[in-house]
């Protein structure tokens, strides 16, 4: 796409206007890292053009606060103060189960998932959000805990002009057909395969 320009337009009956603004299922999966940054950078360009921006994470630990999220926090207070930007929301859907041990059954663990979707599609269908951030969203479709062909309907059907960003390793064929844009991180080098461990302003 030289400059931003399509290589083809479909003949799909829309004007460039309609087509360009047209709403956006996202996708960033592969082994490498970078997914979730990449979404909350199109996150904060939503929160610039005025969206309201809902984060839902659903696989880092619960008691984990991610740089972004305290940055998230303080522009959703930014925008309460003095209008600027979107309105923010973030929220932790169930217990973390990535990074961290804890109690309770993998049963309970799936119930949670899902009822985070549940909560997700309730808002999507009253158009809660101009743009979603379902982070390590990815894991629970893989391991079954939320059922692929819902969520791809669900997204499929949603009613206004919601994006929705998707982020986690293992994503669905399912989805990766259904989705707008896919991008997939792939690992070049990477500081711990020197030994290096995680660090703050890079890792979170």
């Amino acid at each position: 796409m030289p400059q931003g320009q399509p290589s083809t337009v479909p003949a799909d009956g829309l004007t460039t206007r309609q087509r360009r603004n047209r709403p956006l299922v996202v996708v960033h999966t592969g082994e490498m890292k970078g997914k979730s940054t990449a979404a909350f950078g199109m996150a904060l360009r939503g929160w610039n053009q005025g969206w309201s921006i809902g984060v839902f994470q659903f696989v880092k630990s619960a008691k984990w606060r991610v740089g972004e999220e305290s940055a998230f926090r303080a522009l959703g207070r930014l925008h309460e103060q003095t209008g600027e930007g979107g309105p923010v929301e973030w929220h932790k859907m169930g217990e973390g189960w990535s990074w961290a041990r804890k109690k309770g059954s993998e049963e309970d663990h799936a119930a949670a998932a899902l009822d985070g979707w549940r909560e997700i599609a309730r808002r999507i269908g009253e158009q809660q959000h101009g743009l979603y951030v379902l982070d390590e969203f990815t894991y629970p479709l893989h391991w079954g805990w939320v059922d692929v062909d819902e969520v791809v309907s669900t997204l499929r059907d949603r009613p206004g002009h919601q994006h929705v960003v998707i982020t986690g390793r293992y994503a669905p064929d399912a989805l990766i057909d259904a989705a707008d844009l896919v991008m997939q991180t792939t690992k070049v080098k990477h500081p711990m395969d020197e030994g290096q461990k995680g660090q703050k302003g890079i890792e979170w």
